[in-house]
């Protein structure tokens, strides 16, 4: 079964910068499309972006321009850098495929 460890969370500055990486397991990132959620206290899980297999990429309205998807499938690795962070960027960080998430990875804009 798919298992999935986010890191690189943490505190930041608004307009500064961090990278999240997902650890994913076997050959997740080659199988699946993968997702990058986040849920902000007093708001419901949001899609964030999402990437295929062959690294096609899609965002939602309020990223675009300041986040980007991306995978090393060699690595089993997926990542999301976030630059000029907003203090509504601030929430829980989620990778995820359709099914399968995981535990998440706080990150704090102030």
């Amino acid at each position: 079964h798919v298992q999935l460890v986010e890191s690189g969370g943490g505190s930041v500055q608004a307009g500064g910068s961090l990278r999240l990486s997902c650890a994913a397991s076997g050959n997740t990132l080659s199988t699946y499309c993968m997702s990058w959620f986040r849920q902000a206290p007093g708001k419901e899980r949001e899609g964030v972006a999402i990437i295929d297999t062959d690294g096609r990429s899609r965002y939602v309205d309020s990223v675009m321009g300041r986040f980007t998807i991306s995978k090393d499938d060699a690595k089993n690795t997926l990542y999301l850098q976030m630059n000029s962070l907003k203090t509504d960027d601030t929430a829980v960080y989620f990778c995820a495929t359709l099914t399968y998430w995981g535990q998440g990875t706080q990150v704090t804009v102030s």
